[in-house]
This record gives structure tokens, sequence and C-alpha cells, in this order.
């Protein structure tokens, strides 16, 4: 029990000559003590015998030592016996006799109180010692939480992290007592812990939380201070505190507090001029060039450059090989030139205004403009893959396409923990604090079918929002606050100190290869011009303005500090901008013999291997779609199965399988099991098959059941489809995060990086759609025609008026059908292989399938096909279990195809010429229809056609039914609203084919703006009424 005064005894002050011999003990790494959360280490020290103590046996001196270290720590947190006990023994009295009752446990009132006091008293400076080393404790501890607040990050000298009114103070090296007293009142919120002026050349042990020592483990308070204003309120700001795991944050304190760390070479200092030199002069010369052009350039955030090419080196020596990123369009063109490093020429000719319009596609702007390029890193000699991701003006639309795009990267090359490919993320200050997808994107980085194992995100924070002020654009300190949900650190750095910004590069690409999670860069800078290079910013903000027009450049003050330094001489920096100047002139001369755009040279994921050397289609023909008899059977029994041993199912599970069974004897498929067919085969044939979404491995409507749960063992799965042959491909199917916006751009991403996989998502409900509305607008609808890029993916949102209500009936198939790029009144020409070159010239594909045969065609057919295109299906939900809506085999041997349109083939089909009314419809309403026809034996008079393809429109094959039943009026019928669902897309394109000889009537719903009604007797009087208008051969005479 003596430790108790051997532990008083190692916090009194040292001695010069004591503080001497502490020279050369190195601090430990971690915390020690009890459950890693102390910050004492205990180190035990007997100098008396324990058995002289008998009360101390093993199981109470430990206790007693947990009681010891809660006091030093608070000494309200104990009893106030043991509150007494711990001051008298602190005091010198031994533990045998230390323990004195408190007044209310005394027998005889207030007999113990003269020895209490009297033993507190003989020693009162052990209790300030003790007191002395907390505060300092606190002290570290304070510069460690806050001292970011106080660091000199702003270039300008005008921001004030806090929105108080006046600035912060920075600038705190020397220990000058006022100012001293300041700081800590700041950083302690108002107490000073006791710490007195007095104090400032006492020496104190350090704790094992701080690396500030070095190999010292004892300093006077006064260097303890300057040291610590060095490592956290200079240039660098490090936000780290709140990260709850202790390695991490021992990791991050070594970075920034061990003396001297930030030494840079002369050759590190020389290429960093270099290019700073590049950066700057990029932009300048652009500016010279074409002054009054938009590109949104970098000026007052030069040192993004070395910032981006320090991060890409030092991953490249920690073993990557593949870099995605993407990025906003501020700095846009000078990444593409100086990173990416993209040939000057291709940049320049885009300013051309004579450039003939892309050989393909529309185009887009060029600083939305995509890039892949594969080269040596020049610094560690490696090769390296660098692509930059295009994207729309959308800001931070383009994260979550990135994060799925490296997810894919890392599976194709079975990279499991992300050491070969990475993502970098650029951000603009507003949009990361007001764009709710970065949050989306976030939560998507440590789930395990989403993590990329890390991602190094670089804010430009140029302090403005086009025109708007940080105090109206966010409601938290920083920009960067939302990356502290992931535990993320945050390095702020001053963007005008070159070399703090390449210190903290080099620590987020370390951060990143060491533990594999997000990491933030805020580079504080600012915006030399306005939003673009036309805009006045002097409207807005005035002040801010006029201190930019007399701040010196970056590259000038470094530039500067280098020669002062004698790291370059003046001569070798004139060289540097002249030889950089001359690549830019000569790459200008070169610009002007470009005519054309070429679009390929912009392409920011090429399939090698898959189009011919020319970018086209290897074929215009699909093949069959169908399956042999053996594979239906093969995977059918699969599906009905449980391929582990010692696996327990739920009961209801065992029926469902059973059922599937039972169907495949049967030779027939429902929608789960056709969709299992199409899956699983392409399996076989080595596609890989990922399937996305919310609850998408049991599906919504519990049809699916891709991953089996054993019952009685936690955690335990099983996924059969991955157990169909040795040599398939793997499937995942993935639940997602409660997003659609995140995730859809996620699956998008991975669909870009390779069109040998079938990538779908999958919507809970079909208008839940809508918040991903962003990515299917600026990226799905238009990607290939402003990019040429295809993409494969497929989009699964259940649709169907079931009378629940308003929600969750539509998938709002009239905005999709709106954005196809068919045209309405031309007549296409019908050739042989009109279908296949429908599909090649559309922007996407849009299906209402109504037979599990249908569906597993049009699957299986986005692989087989020789392109991609985007496949919209607007999948049922009654039709799951509907007893009608199965398929033979049959329909799915080889030889079969998908049906665009599937034509009357019942007792109308027969006597053609008989036929009063051509019913066209699609989707689940077909079922309802042919029931009604049926009670009304109306199958002799009323024909219908289910037309499965809306988009490309099948004009050949309607052509075809409409002159088979040339005496029937035509009816095009739904069960949406008239101002929704399909009548005003499909309306116009039957007319043009049957060449406007005939009106095209209407059978459904009326205008509303709802998609459906909340009442369900409502429902069924308008299911009635449609049905009623349908049937009805004289419904329309009023209307002729």
């Amino acid at each position: 029990m003596h430790r108790l005064r051997t532990c008083a005894a190692r916090l009194r002050p040292l001695t010069a000559s004591q503080a001497a011999q502490t020279v050369g003990q190195q601090r430990p790494l971690t915390v020690a003590g009890v459950g890693g959360t102390r910050t004492f280490q205990p180190i035990r020290c007997y100098t008396a015998p324990v058995a002289s103590e008998p009360f101390l046996n093993g199981t109470s001196s430990n206790y007693v030592e947990e009681m010891y270290f809660a006091w030093l720590e608070n000494p309200k947190s104990v009893h106030k016996s043991w509150d007494v006990f711990f001051r008298n023994a602190n005091a010198g009295a031994p533990p045998g006799s230390a323990y004195q009752s408190p007044l209310a446990m005394s027998p005889a009132g207030g007999v113990a109180v003269p020895q209490f006091s009297s033993m507190v008293a003989a020693q009162p400076n052990v209790e300030k010692l003790v007191e002395d080393h907390l505060a300092v404790q606190s002290l570290i501890r304070a510069y460690q939480v806050m001292g970011h607040h106080n660091a000199q990050l702003d270039p300008l000298g005008i921001s004030c992290v806090n929105f108080d009114d006046a600035p912060v103070n920075t600038g705190f090296q020397h220990v000058d007592v006022a100012v001293f007293k300041e700081r800590l009142r700041v950083l302690t919120v108002g107490g000073f812990y006791g710490l007195e002026e007095s104090d400032l050349d006492k020496v104190f042990r350090l704790p094992t939380t701080t690396f500030i020592g070095g190999s010292e483990s004892a300093l006077p308070l006064k260097e303890i201070i300057r040291r610590l204003e060095m490592a956290y309120c200079q240039h660098i700001g490090v936000e780290f505190m709140f990260i709850n795991d202790l390695e991490q944050c021992q990791w991050i304190r070594q970075k920034f507090e061990t003396p001297g760390v930030m030494q840079f070479t002369l050759e590190e200092k020389r290429t960093l001029l270099a290019r700073m030199v590049r950066s700057t002069r990029f932009e300048e010369f652009l500016q010279r060039k074409w002054s009054s052009e938009k590109r949104f350039g970098l000026e007052g955030c030069e040192s993004l450059i070395p910032a981006l090419k320090t991060i890409i080196d030092k991953s490249s020596e920690n073993g990557v090989e593949n870099v995605i990123m993407g990025m906003p369009h501020r700095g846009r063109l000078n990444v593409l030139a100086n990173v990416i490093r993209k040939e000057l020429e291709q940049i320049f000719c885009q300013f051309d205004s004579k450039l003939e319009a892309a050989d393909e596609g529309s185009g887009d702007v060029k600083y939305h403009l995509g890039m892949y390029h594969r080269r040596i890193n020049r610094v560690t000699d490696r090769n390296i893959t660098l692509s930059l991701v295009a994207n729309p003006s959308h800001l931070e639309a383009v994260d979550p396409v990135v994060q799925g795009k490296t997810k894919a990267e890392q599976f194709y090359c079975g990279d499991s923990d992300g050491k070969r490919v990475m993502s970098i993320l650029l951000h603009g200050d507003a949009a990361f604090a007001g764009q709710g997808i970065v949050y989306e994107t976030f939560h998507l980085s440590d789930l395990p079918s989403y993590t990329t194992h890390g991602t190094v995100h670089v804010v430009v924070n140029n302090q403005i929002g086009f025109t708007t002020d940080p105090r109206m654009a966010r409601s938290s300190p920083y920009p960067t606050d939302v990356a502290r949900v992931v535990n993320a650190p945050i390095f702020h750095v001053n963007a005008d100190d070159p070399e703090a910004v390449m210190y903290v590069c080099n620590v987020a690409a370390e951060w990143r290869a060491t533990f594999h999670k997000d990491v933030v860069v805020d580079l504080v800078c600012y915006r030399r011009m306005g939003h673009n290079e036309m805009d006045e910013p002097m409207f807005t903000q005035p002040l801010m303005y006029k201190q930019i027009k007399k701040q010196k450049g970056v590259l000038l003050k470094y530039a500067e500090k280098l020669i002062a330094e004698g790291a370059v001489s003046r001569q070798e920096y004139e060289e540097e901008i002249a030889k950089y100047d001359k690549i830019c002139e000569e790459a200008y001369a070169r610009s002007k013999d470009e005519k054309i755009l070429h679009i390929k040279h912009w392409l920011d994921s090429p399939w090698p291997g898959f189009f011919t050397l020319d970018g086209q289609p290897k074929s215009m023909s699909c093949p069959s779609t169908g399956l042999t008899e053996e594979n239906l059977t093969h995977i059918g029994g699969i599906a009905s199965s449980v391929p582990v041993e010692d696996f327990t199912i739920h009961g209801g599970l065992s029926r469902i399988l059973k059922g599937r069974a039972d169907m495949v004897k049967k030779r027939t498929v429902d929608w789960a099991l056709g969709e299992y067919m199409a899956f699983g085969s392409l399996l076989k044939e080595g596609i890989h098959v990922r399937l996305s979404g919310q609850d998408v491995e049991r599906g919504t409507f519990s049809h699916r059941h891709h991953v089996l749960h054993d019952q009685n063992v936690d955690k335990r799965t099983c996924i059969p489809m991955n157990h169909l042959s040795p040599d398939q491909a793997p499937y995942t199917v993935c639940n997602s995060s409660l997003s659609e916006y995140g995730v859809l751009g996620f699956e998008l991403g991975f669909a870009m990086a390779s069109p040998n996989a079938l990538v779908l998502w999958e919507a809970q409900f079909g208008d839940f759609h809508n918040t991903a509305q962003c990515i299917i607008d600026q990226f799905i609808c238009p990607g290939q025609a402003k990019w040429v890029r295809q993409n494969g993916i497929v989009l699964l949102l259940p649709h169907g008026m079931e009378g629940m209500g308003p929600e969750h009936s539509s998938a709002r198939p009239e905005r999709f059908l709106q954005m196809c790029n068919d045209d309405p009144d031309v007549m296409p020409t019908i050739t042989e292989d009109f279908a296949v070159r429908q599909l090649y010239d559309c922007n996407w594909i849009v299906v209402n399938c109504s037979s599990p045969a249908n569906y597993f065609h049009v699957i299986r057919r986005q692989i087989l096909a020789p392109f991609r295109k985007p496949l919209i299906v607007f999948t049922p939900k009654s039709l799951l279990r509907h007893p009608e809506a199965r398929s033979s085999f049959d329909e799915m041997l080889p030889g079969t195809h998908f049906q665009r349109v599937i034509l009357e083939d019942g007792v109308a089909a027969e006597r053609p010429e008989e036929v009063k009314r051509l019913i066209f419809c699609t989707g689940k309403v077909y079922y309802e229809l042919t029931k009604e026809r049926k009670n009304r034996g109306m199958e002799g008079t009323v024909a219908i056609a289910r037309m499965e393809q809306l988009s490309p429109f099948p004009f050949d094959l309607v052509k075809a039914e409409s002159e088979r039943y040339a005496n029937a009026d035509l009816v095009w019928c739904q069960e949406e609203h008239k101002n929704q669902g399909y009548y005003d897309y499909v309306k116009p394109r039957i007319r043009t084919t049957i060449q406007r000889a005939k009106p095209v009537w209407y059978a459904g719903r009326d205008p509303a703006a709802a998609p459906a009604t909340g009442n369900k007797n409502t429902h069924l009087v308008e299911v009635r009424r449609f049905l009623d208008t349908a049937f009805g051969l004289d419904a329309f005479k009023d209307q002729q």
C-alpha cells in the first residue's frame, strides 16, 4: 500500500539534474492503466514490507488501487472516508492509521477532526503537486481537443471558426503571460486548472497520452505549452479527439506532436516548388489565352495540385495501383492536366469555338468530363492508373458513383482489403456541409458490401459558396463536421503553407493505408476570382475581396521562402517557370490542329475487348436467351434446397422451398423462380451478379429468400445461389442502408467498371426511386449521350395499383417514358435487325413484364446483348403469387427470346375479322382484363395484346397487330390515372404506327394529382369503372 505514497513522490517536480536523467527514455505508444482508459501508469514500487499492513491482501489492494486512481482523477468521485484516507496517506501517514471516520461516522462528534486537520496540513505541497500534474494533463488534453480552434488556418486572416464577432487570437509561439492566460481561458473553457505564472519554469512529468517530449519524459511547463502551440496552433488544425479508438488517437498524436516531424529534404522542397509552378502557371496561361471563358479556375487554392500528387505518391509507395477520383468543377482542368497528366492540347482545344461536335453523343462542357490514364508514377517508379469520373453540375452527386466504381475495381482484382485500389473525393466547402448525399456516402463507408476500405476526402474550402457566406451556409463550425459521424480524423490546413499541406496529405495517405478508414483534409484557402471568371464577387463579399486583392500568391510566397533558405536560387525558380510556360505554348500550338472533339479521349471507364477498336458493338444481333431443360432443372433444384449441412431454416421457408420443388417437377416457374433461373444461369456462365437495395435478400414481399438464416446460430447464413457449380461467378446480394440516392449512385458506379456483370438495384417500393432522382436524371438517362459511357444497370421498381394508398402504388412510369429519346411522330424503317438496332439507339429500355418467362428473358438479354443500356423494370407485387402469373419451361428453352409484345393467342386470334375491339395494355392489368372478358363472355369480340417493352416502342409489332384486327377500334387500357402511367407516351406512337387512321381511346382512371386513392372502396369503384369502359363497345360513341 506504500505505493500510494510513492505515487505522490513520483509526481513531485523534478530538479534539473533529475530531469536530465530522464532523457533517452522512450514513451510507450499506448496508454496503460485500468481498462486502458486511465491517463496514469501505475509503477509498483514497494518501500515497506506489505506484511506490516495485514489488511492489504491481494484482492483488497487491487480494490484500493482502483479507488486511488478514481480519487486522483476526481476526489469527489469517492466516498468521503476514502477522500480522508488518501489525503492522510499522501500527507505521510502509514496506511494502517491513515483512515479516520468522517464527522457523521465518528462515535464521539468531533474527536477525529484535529488529527485529520493536522495530517492534511502536514504537507500541503503534496496535494498542490498532484493537482498541478493533473492540471498539466488537462492542459495537454485541452490542446488536443480544442487546439484546432486557435490554429492559423485562414490565409486571409479573417476567418472565425466559432462564428462569434471577433477573429480568434493566433500566432502564440512565445510564452507571454497575458496571452498565455487568455489562451488557457479559451482552451479550458474559463478555467485555468489552478496553474500560476510561477509554475511556468517547473518541470512536469509528461503523461503517456502525448508525444511532445520526444525522447524526454519531463519538461518545464513553459516548454510544454510552446510545443503544444507548435503542434496544434500553427498552420495545421488537427480534429481527432472524438475518435473512440485509443490506438488511432495515439497514432495521430505521434504524427503531429513529435518534435521536428515536419522536416523536408531539399529534394522534396524542390519537387513541391515545381508542382506549385505547374499548378499556378497553368491557370495563368488559361487566363491569358481565354480571359472571357468559364473554366472554374483554382486561383487561391493552387496547393491542391501538390496535395493530390502527395496523396497519390504516398499511396503508390504503400502498394496502391489504381486511384479513382471524383471532384466538382473547381480546378478540374488543372487536375486533368497536372495530376492525371491529360495531354494539354486536348484540354486547350476544348476552348476553341470552331471545334466540331463530338464524333458521337451530344457531349458535355469541358469541366464535367472524365478521364482514364495509366502511367508511371515518377516518385515511386511504379505503374499507377488514374481515373477521374465524369459528373454533372449537381454537387457531390458523383461521390457514391466513385465509391461504387472503386468497390467494383477492388472486387474484380481480388483486393479484399483495399490495398491496391483506392478513391479520392474532392469537395467544395459549401456542398460538403449542405448536400445530404455526403452523409449517405459516409454511411456506406464501413458496410461489408459497400466499404472501399477508406477514402481520402479533400475539401477545397474557399470559405464561400457561390455568393453565400459560411454563416448562412451551415450550422456547424466547420464544413467538415459531417465526417465526425464515422470517426474520420479531420486535418485542417492553411493552403498558403504548401509544406504543411504536403505533410498533412502524407499523414492522410498513411492513415488510410494503416487503418483503412476515411480521412478528411480541409484545405482552408480562398477564391481569387468570382464563382466563375465572369462573375463579380464584390457585390456580395466586398471586404473579403478587398483582402484577396492584397493577398500575395502562394507560389510567390513559397518561392521567396525557399530562396531565403537557399534551397533554390532565383534563377532556378525562373527557369522552372519558363520551362513550364514553354510546354504550355507548344501544346497550344498543337491544339490548333485539333478539328473534332474525339470523345474516346475522355472516357473514364474504358471496357477493353468489349467493343471493336473504333468503339462499336461487335455484332448487331442478340442470341437466344433460352436455357436447356437440364440447366433449368439444375438451377431449380438449388433454388428449392439448402446446400449446407446441419442448417436449420424457418418452418415457413421449408414450405416455400417445397413449393419451388413442386413447380420444378411440373416444369413451371413463378416470378421468384424465374428470377432465380436468370441469375443462376448468368452466374454459371461466369457473369457476376450483384443485387442491392433495401431488404433485397428476403425481398420486400417475402418472395425472394436468396439468403437463408440458421434459426439456431446467430449470423450463420447460406446463399444457395453460390453453390451452383465450382467454376461459377460469385453472387452478391446485399441489403443496403436505408438510402436511395447514395445506394443507386453506388450501384451505377459498380456497373461502370465492367460490362461482364449484371448489377441490379431494387427499390423497396417503386416510388422510392424519387429520392434518387438526381442519379436517374443526371447519370442514368443521359450518361451515354453526355459522356459516351454505356452502362447496363437494372432498376427493379415494384409498381401496381393494389388499393394500398397513394404511396407504394406507382413507380411513376410516365417520368421514365418522358425521358426516352425516340420520336413519337416518325415511323422508323423496319429492317431485319430492327429490334436490336432500336435498343442500340435508345438511351434506356423500359419494360413492364407480365410473365415470369419474359422477366427471365429480359434479364438475360441485358448481358447477352452486344452493348449495354440501362434497364428500367416495373416489377409486380400481387403477381408474385398470382396463380395465373406462371410460365412453363417451354417458354424458356433454347430458341426462345424476350417478347416485346405478347400477342392475343385465344379465340379472338382465330377469327380476327370478328373482333370489335383491340385493347393494348401492359403489366398486371392484363390479368384483370382477361378475367373480366371471360366473365362477360367476350373472348371472341375483344382481343388483348400486352406491350411488355414500352421503350423503345415496338412499332413493327403494334403495326402488325393493328392490321390483323382491321375492323376493331383501338383502346389503351391502364390502371394508372390518365395524366400518369403510359397513355401520353403510347398514344402518339400507336397513332403514328396506323398513320393516324383511327383514334386511340383511353380506358383507365381519370386524371388526378395523387398516384392512387387512400380509400379501399373508392379503389374498387375505379377498377369497376375502367373495366366497364374497356369492355363497353359503345363507351366511346359520344366522343366520336
